[in-house]
């Protein structure tokens, strides 16, 4: 491996996971576009079949082009290693499968993404798995809400869409002591400005089609584990099941991953300037973004965040009509879901992502008829904003 130039996270994020290929010493990795890899001889098989040689076998099983992704992100993480799976869905269902038998029970953040709740409720019931959905915010809600049967406290921070905070080492706190595994998806934060592990947590789970990807041509997971046990344990899962990624895949998420610390702060600080605009506008009837003062987790995203990060949740004093209105007169932010892309996006989860809720769920989860999410991305602020202001108009 290529010897570090300086432990800076920019420095980090451009050259963790790099090694020269062996025979061109190409800068960028090769893709290994293979199935299956050959052998030596007999004994050399034998040998990486019983794990008492390194090497390649099978892709499902590793291959040179995810293990390049893997070891980057394991190193960001500040993780043992980690998972590259074939969707964020895939590192979420490895998770559960890997630390949830049969009538265990569950504790997750209400506003968890929507898959990730949805298939524990739909199912993992059939195993006899229970939850209770929460605002994890709440650490003594989280606490009452402990069984003998919990294995699993699983928090996504912030929070989709509402943006949400939740104490991550005050959690890991309450995880150890009771004897849970805490698992965190950090796909909001990415890991420039949040880092899990070092909290406490278990596990840290990313859909790296949103910012480490961050240029909406990609469908991924990726899951990093603290000690080798667990990280043992969910390889056995991962490898079995089959939710691998592919080379391709792998090597366009580590192209995409080399930005990442430009795209995140370019984006965040144009969060920040449309954050205090919409903030001031007439027609807003309220802000949720982590670096507003405003924001009931304010000091808490300064203790456990490097910044808030470029995710947005807005009210509209017209309501879910607003709403509507707003998302169809946008001409420069994307209509679309997802996040975390160099380009801006917007919805409105109750006419869309969360139009199948019922009411009193999405109630619960802070899932206004109102919400707005945007997802802000590296275009000029000044012209988001005169984008947004032409649609607000029209409200």
């Amino acid at each position: 491996m290529k010897e570090k130039k300086g432990n800076n996270l920019e420095t980090e994020i451009i050259h963790a996971g790099y090694h020269p290929d062996p025979v061109t010493h190409s800068v960028s990795p090769p893709i290994y576009q293979t199935s299956t890899f050959a052998f030596d001889s007999a004994e050399h098989g034998a040998a990486l079949f019983a794990g008492k040689e390194k090497g390649f076998i099978y892709t499902r099983l590793g291959n040179p082009t995810i293990e390049a992704l893997e070891e980057a992100v394991a190193a960001l993480e500040k993780g043992y290693a980690a998972l590259a799976t074939s969707s964020g869905m895939a590192a979420i269902s490895t998770v559960y499968m890997a630390f949830l038998e049969k009538d265990a029970h569950l504790i997750g953040t209400a506003a968890l993404y929507g898959p990730s709740r949805t298939i524990i409720e739909t199912e993992f019931t059939r195993y006899g798995v229970s939850s209770d959905f929460i605002d994890t915010s709440d650490l003594e809600e989280i606490k009452k809400r402990i069984k003998k049967n919990t294995k699993l406290l699983f928090i996504e921070s912030p929070a989709n869409p509402t943006m949400a905070l939740t104490d991550i080492q005050a959690c890991a706190e309450i995880a150890k002591e009771h004897g849970l595994i805490l698992v965190v998806d950090n796909t909001f934060a990415s890991p420039v400005l949040q880092n899990p592990l070092e909290l406490g947590a278990d596990v840290t789970i990313h859909s790296v089609t949103k910012f480490i990807n961050g240029h909406s041509d990609v469908v991924g997971g990726i899951i990093i584990s603290k000690s080798p046990e667990l990280h043992q344990r969910l390889q056995k899962v991962l490898r079995m099941m089959g939710g691998t990624m592919d080379p391709h895949q792998a090597w366009l998420v580590l192209r995409g991953l080399r930005t990442l610390y430009l795209r995140v702060e370019k984006a965040q600080d144009n969060a920040q300037k449309l954050a205090q605009w919409l903030a001031a506008h007439p027609k807003v009837a309220w802000v949720n973004y982590p670096g507003l003062p405003s924001h009931p987790q304010y000091d808490l995203m300064k203790k456990q965040m490097k910044g808030p990060g470029s995710m947005i949740s807005f009210g509209l004093k017209g309501g879910y009509e607003a709403g509507i209105k707003l998302i169809n007169s946008v001409k420069l932010c994307t209509l679309a879901v997802s996040l975390g892309g160099i380009e801006t996006l917007i919805q409105h989860p109750a006419s869309m992502t969360h139009a199948s809720v019922p009411k009193k769920e999405k109630e619960e989860a802070g899932i206004t008829d109102d919400l707005i999410r945007l997802s802000v991305g590296c275009e000029n602020v000044d012209d988001l904003i005169a984008d947004l202001e032409q649609a607000l108009e029209k409200c």
